[in-house]
């Protein structure tokens, strides 16, 4: 399966969900491949940084930031059980090479107004590449959703009644994510025990399932 997590809006957390997925299959046994699609390069640096820290290589990251990754992507998939692709913000033709490469695009969103009104034009581009490839899954991702604030609830109420739907489990804002970030490592590493890690086996097991 290639997943590719997309968004125009940049900062809504795309690379650290891509890592912390590619991480959790990898930790279950998978055949992982992460594609950082993105010209900022993060999850590369990541990487960079955990060989830095004398830390164990968990799956490769290979950098692929053109517009020809929908041909190149399938390629690389051969051998792996996933692929993650970490997508560009705002850079048409390489979203929509990512969208065409992937079997299932997850939109990551911040509990904000702002962020749903960057997801709308991210749809119509999930729309335009259904026409040449119609069995593109698509799912939202709620991502940093502090769930005792109105703006969250009022976010997932929303995006409930969508197509494409929201998935059933969100990602809080976890300060343990920006360490894992900064130090190459994932947050089951830090601490296995942590809402964090739970929160993303738990999307994990979600977005397997999809395509199980």
């Amino acid at each position: 399966m290639i997943v590719a997590l997309l968004n125009q809006k940049g900062g809504v957390g795309k690379t650290t969900l891509a890592l912390h997925l590619a991480g959790q299959w990898t930790r279950q046994g998978r055949r992982v491949l992460l594609i950082d699609a993105d010209p900022q390069g993060s999850a590369l640096d990541w990487s960079q940084q955990r060989a830095t820290e004398g830390l164990p290589r968990l799956f490769s990251v290979v950098g692929l930031a053109r517009d020809t990754l929908h041909i190149e992507a399938p390629e690389l998939a051969r051998g792996m059980d996933h692929v993650v692709i970490d997508g560009p913000p705002r850079v048409a033709n390489l979203l929509r090479s990512a969208l065409f490469a992937c079997d299932l695009a997850l939109i990551p969103v911040q509990p904000s107004p702002l962020d749903g009104w960057a997801s709308a034009e991210m749809l119509k581009l999930i729309d335009q590449a259904r026409i040449f490839k119609p069995e593109i899954g698509a799912r939202f991702l709620l991502n940093r959703y502090h769930a005792r604030t109105l703006i969250a609830r009022a976010t997932a109420e929303s995006l409930a009644e969508h197509d494409p739907p929201l998935l059933a489990h969100h990602v809080g804002q976890r300060v343990v994510f920006a360490d894992a970030m900064q130090t190459g490592r994932l947050v089951s590493e830090i601490d296995p025990e942590s809402a964090a890690a739970r929160e993303i086996t738990a999307l994990a097991a979600e977005i397997e399932a999809i395509r199980s």
